[in-house]
This record gives structure tokens, sequence and C-alpha cells, in this order.
């Protein structure tokens, strides 16, 4: 825990003759008041002289903050502020004072200081670590102003030389966990300048495109070492040029990391510390003889000058302890932020699941990308497989523009189509699992993931692409009838819950249009504006302005033809109905009676998909949407039935089946019969309503 900063009011600096007036003028007086803009103006220019960081400053776009109504209230909103922050990225508006390191905070009450920092802010606070004002200054500039808990929780194991297995949630911040100490330790010895020097410090990733990022990361800690990543599908051009003149940390791919050991053009025996990161994908995608190739070059058998040993991911199997044995001490240390009962996905991130068969899966997605995240958000869908991938970027549903990313593609293009949507070049982006594991692309809203995965590790990874950096997000799984047993397994192995929720309404389809169009009315300079407006009084004697302005929002929209859905299927041109009912019910062949009695026999042939209510208090069906109107027409609410068009989908009993199997051996003649009618023949026939159940 950091030290408690005490006040210093009785020993100002005698060139701050403001301030020393206000200390001594302690109370909330409203001259202070009047004071304290000036005062912060005057620290904020003090942190610039000093190098420290500056909201203003900072590369790290961060989400928008609420702005300050007054600055009476400027204290109360900087810790409200402040304890919404999460893993060391600033979410402040510019007015808010920069976050202050030990070193200045003196200059603040302790009570202050305990008002505005949180546990976690404290436990990770800089000066309870062994990090260089110069790497503080660098993590500034990114906007990190305190060591994420998986960072502060391995720091000291790491900068010691211990062999550590850590895992956490996604999104919390686990390369920073082995980039800030390593870098740390690399620096306080003496740096060596030599050319052809060996790598100290060796990095394996599963993927490429993670590859990419570690080294990124890396690089913004250290302005003094030699940081290069090597990776398969580029040229050996450049890797050759790094090696001669010399690398301090290498990050890469297994691969390309072992030709360039069997061609005998890199040296790694000298190698001090050793990552896998997210070592249990490595292992599992076939890389275990690869990394097994590269590793024995470094390590001895029973030695204890081999190399430090760090294994991080957010899933870590119980043979990944098994195999970490191989290369670790004896005595090495665990982390683990998640535990075996804890939710494993991140908690930042609201799961969501659709029925949906896999034939309107295409149309669906599209209407979920409107509604949940818009024309201006950040959408990942992850596919099975790469034809998958190809069909659904090609499809003229996603109305934003997608692009896609998959193992055919060529590393270059991959690397292109990675930057463009980090910009914001598009806004959708289609992938297999090449995208899920450790990307950090900053304000995605939502991921989409078009079926169950087979294993639970890939499900919280894919999730894991949203809601980091303590921003929310949303996860969407859609799955089929058939696939609902698979989808309570991830429920029980990931520890989460499911929300089922139906397909988007058209009604919310429209919502969600116009506030995109308006949103990019919003965009449009005013002297563009002038230029139509002939043509927009023209358009408006012709149409009316009412008709003029409809049609013009749905254009900007894209919307052509808006389908109406199932909510319990997302069939197209099915309405969801419910059909609430005073008391319990315990048979679905009830529901049917009382919608026969208004409606008449031929109802059944129009109700499908029924299904009990959360309590059986009632029942949810669809009906055709042609049939909607005739069925509403006919339909007066009792005392005991109410119907309804659903507007979204209820709480359902888990088992649909419930109770069908009586309703489906009965008859609905009154007076309770054996379940048989007779024929014009007179012989005895069971009657059969599976259409009322069909799925």
């Amino acid at each position: 825990m950091p030290a408690r900063l005490s006040p210093q009011p009785e020993d100002p600096e005698p060139t701050m003759e403001a301030e020393s007036v206000s200390r001594k003028s302690h109370k909330k007086s409203k001259k202070e008041k009047r004071k304290h803009s000036e005062k912060s103006e005057h620290k904020k220019a003090k942190h610039r002289e000093n190098g420290e960081f500056d909201e203003g400053e900072s590369e790290l776009k961060p989400p928008k903050a609420k702005k300050h109504k007054s600055e009476d209230h400027e204290d109360r909103d900087a810790s409200r502020s402040r304890k919404s922050e999460k893993n060391g990225v600033v979410r402040e508006s510019k007015q808010e004072t920069a976050p202050r390191s030990s070193d200045d905070s003196s200059q603040y009450s302790e009570g202050e200081i305990e008002e505005e920092l949180t546990p976690e802010q404290k436990e990770g606070a800089f000066s309870n670590f062994r990090i260089s004002q110069e790497t503080i200054e660098l993590l500034k500039e990114r906007g990190v102003t305190y060591l994420f808990p998986i960072q502060a929780r391995t720091f000291n194991y790491i900068y010691d030389g211990n062999d550590c297995v850590a895992q956490a949630r996604t999104g919390t911040g686990k390369t920073f966990s082995f980039a800030i100490p390593l870098v740390e330790k690399l620096q306080s010895e003496a740096v060596d300048r030599r050319r052809n020097r060996p790598p100290k410090v060796l990095v394996l990733t599963p993927t490429r495109e993670l590859a990419i990022q570690v080294a990124k990361d890396f690089k913004d800690v250290t302005k003094k070492l030699s940081v290069s990543c090597f990776y398969g599908g580029t040229a050996y051009v450049g890797q050759m040029d790094s090696i001669r003149n010399g690398i301090d940390i290498l990050v890469g791919t297994p691969g390309r990391i072992r030709d360039h050991l069997q061609n005998m053009k890199i040296d790694l025996s000298k190698l001090k510390h050793v990552v896998l990161d997210e070592v249990d994908q490595m292992l599992d995608m076939g890389f275990a003889e690869q990394v097994e190739d590269i590793l024995k070059v470094a390590y001895k058998k029973d030695s204890k000058d081999n190399p430090q040993t760090l294994l991080f991911s957010a899933t870590c199997p119980a043979w990944v302890y098994q195999v970490a044995k191989k290369y670790m001490r004896a005595q090495y240390k665990q982390v683990d932020l998640i535990g075996k009962r804890t939710q494993r996905a991140a908690t930042t991130v609201e799961h969501l699941a659709i029925a949906c068969h896999w034939t309107q899966r295409a149309a669906v997605i599209g209407d979920v990308i409107q509604v949940y995240s818009g024309s201006h958000g950040r959408t990942i869908i992850f596919c099975e497989t790469k034809k998958e991938v190809n069909e659904l970027v090609m499809n003229n549903s996603i109305k934003q523009d997608a692009q896609c990313l998959h193992g055919d593609i060529p590393q270059k293009q991959r690397e292109i189509t990675l930057k463009g949507f980090r910009d914001g070049s598009f806004e959708v982006l289609v992938a297999t699992d090449v995208a899920a594991r450790g990307l950090d692309i900053p304000e995605v809203d939502l991921v989409i993931q078009g079926c169950p995965p087979k294993d639970v590790d890939s499900y919280i990874h894919r999730s894991g692409r949203t809601g980091r950096a303590g921003r929310t997000g949303i996860c969407i799984c859609f799955y089929q009838k058939m696939e609902e047993g698979h989808l309570r397994f991830l429920e029980h192995k990931a520890g989460l819950t499911f929300k089922r929720v139906g397909v988007p309404t058209a009604a919310d389809v429209v919502e969600a249009s116009c506030k995109d169009a308006i949103r990019s009315l919003d965009s449009i300079p005013a002297a563009a504006i002038e230029h139509f407006r002939p043509a927009a009084e023209s358009l408006i004697e012709q149409r009316g302005a009412l008709q003029a302005l409809a049609a013009a929002l749905a254009h900007i929209s894209g919307a052509r033809s808006i389908e109406q859905r199932s909510l319990l299927s997302s069939d197209a041109g099915y309405t969801t109905m419910i059909l609430a009912c005073s008391i319990e019910i315990h048979s679905l062949n009830y529901a049917v009676r009382g919608l026969k009695e208004q409606l008449g026999e031929n109802v059944e042939n129009k109700v499908k998909r029924m299904q009990f209510l959360k309590g059986k208090m009632g029942v949810c069906f669809d009906v055709p949407e042609d049939c909607l109107e005739a069925l509403k027409g006919s339909w007066q609410d009792t005392r005991r039935w109410q119907l309804t068009v659903a507007t979204k989908l209820p709480e359902l009993e888990e088992d649909r089946h419930d109770g069908g199997s009586r309703y489906r051996n009965r008859s609905f003649t009154r007076g309770g019969g054996r379940g048989f009618s007779r024929n014009q023949n007179g012989r005895s026939m069971k009657r059969n309503f599976n259409r009322v159940f069909n799925w």
C-alpha cells in the first residue's frame, strides 16, 4: 500500500504566493472557490514543465466523459470520474487536472487524496514499484496512470527473477504485466550497444497479429532497448538487418523464430527471460514441437542458469501447468485473478444469445449490427471457417463497410486491414479466430459469434475483444435450438449467464436507423446545405415536407425493406404474440383451447412454436404476419386471457416441451376425451397437434 500523504500547509514555496494565501485560508470560502480555477491552471503548467502527463497531450483517445456543469463541483466530479476509471486508462475531460504521481500529490490534503483514489489505484500507484521516472512518463503518454491489478500482482515476482504463471481476464493488461518489469530489469543493468548482440528477452506468441501488438507495447515503454518482431509472411531481409544491428527484446511466432535458428542466423543461448504469451493456444495449435526446438537451445536440464520463464493467458487449462513444469523452476509463482468459481469472461461485457436458424443468420446479423452498434460503432464478427467469413463479408444485409481477416489473406494485407479497423476506416471486421487472441482494438462496441464455439476458451477470448480497458461492451452469440445444450455448457464452464433476447423488431431497426441518419445530418457543414436549398424547396412542393423528409431519412439509413421477424426463432414473416393468463397454466392445450374459444378451430394451423412464459402464467407463440390483423380484430381480452404483440422476447420456461406430451395426446373436445376423435367411418383416430410446437 502506498504511504499516506500528509498535508503541508506551513511550508509553502516562496515563489507561489497565490498558493500560500490559499493555504492560510483553507476553509471552503467563496474567495477560495474563485481562485480554484487559477490554481488548477498554474499546477497544470507546472506539470508540463516537469514533463508530466497532461490530458490534452495524450496520444490515446479516451472515450468521451461527462462534462462538468460548474467549477464548484469540480472535485466531486473528478472523484466520480476516477471511480469509473478502469485499468489505468484515463477517461476524464480536459477540464480536470492531470493525474498526479506520488511526487506532486503532497500539494493536496490527505482527505482529498483519499476521496479521489480508489483502492485499485492506491495498490497500483507507481511509487509502490521499482519503475523509473522515464518509464512512468512513457506510460502516462499511453494514458496509464497506475498499474492494473494483474500488473501489480506480478511486478515484483518478475522483477526479482521468479518464474511465473499468470492468468487474468481478457482486456486487463497482461502484456504490460511482463513488459514493464522486464524493461526496468534490463535498463537497470549496463546497456549493451554492441552490434550482433544476441537477445536477452524472447516473447513467443501464437499469431502474427499478436506478435506485432506485443512488440509495439514494448516499444511504447522503452526508448533505450532494441525491440524486434519476427513472424512469417514477411521478407527475411529486414529481420536479418535487425540481427546484425543487435537485439535486446525479440518478439515473434514460433515458426519464423525456428527458421532463423535452423539457418544459424540467430543466437538464443544468451537468453535471460522467456515469455510464452497465450500459452494454451500456442501449445494447442500444434506449436509445441516448434517451441520445444526453440527453448532447448537456451535451457539445460536442472541448470540454475536457465532463463526466467513466464507463462501468460486468460485461459490456463490443467495440462498447461504440466507442460510448464518442464521449463520452469520447482518454486514458480502462480497468480490467478480468475479462480475456479468466479466468472472467467470479462465482467465488463454483457452476454446475449439469439435463437436463429443458420439460413436466416446473415440477414439477421445486419439488423443486429444496426441496433446494437449502429453505423458509427465498431463490430467484430467471428465465424468458424474461412468460407463463412468470405460469404458473410459479401452479404448485402450488412450496410456498414466490412472487411475480412483470416489465414488465407497475405500477411501484408492482414496488417493493412487491422490498421484500417483500428483507425476507423471501416466499421465491421469479419474474422476467424486469428483475431480472437490478445488483439487490443480500442472501442469495439459489439462482438458477434455466428454460432457457439467448440470450446469455452474460444468464447472467452472472442468475447474479450470488447469491454476492454474499463469500457463496456456487448457479445451476442447466435445459436440454433439444437445447440441450446451447448450454450448451457458454455454458461457453466465460463461462469456466465446468457440473456436470451429476440431478434431486433422492425420498430427497433427503424429507430436505430433514424438515429444514425440524424447523426449523419449533424455532420454536414452549413455551407454545403445552402447549395441544396432550391432542390429541397422543390421537393417539399412536390411531395410535402413530411413525406420528403421521411424518404430522405430512409435513403440515408440505407433501409429499403424492413422485415418483421419472430422473436422466438428469427424467421422472417412471423410475429410473436403473448397470451397472458390470470392463473398458472399446467398444460399448453389449455392455452390453445383459450385461443379457439374466440378465434375458431383453424387458429391451431396458424400458431407455431408455442412455449410457456416464465412461471407458466401464460404462453408465447408465433403467427404469420399476414394473419396478425385478423387475429387482433377477432380477439377480445377477458378477465382470464389477455393477448398482446410482443415487443421483446419475454422470459421463457427452459423446457419448451413441458406439458407438450399431454397436449399432443388429448383432444380439445369439451368434457375431455381420451385423446381420440371419430372420423366419418366411425373409427378412432389419434389427433396430432405437433405443428403448434414445431420449430
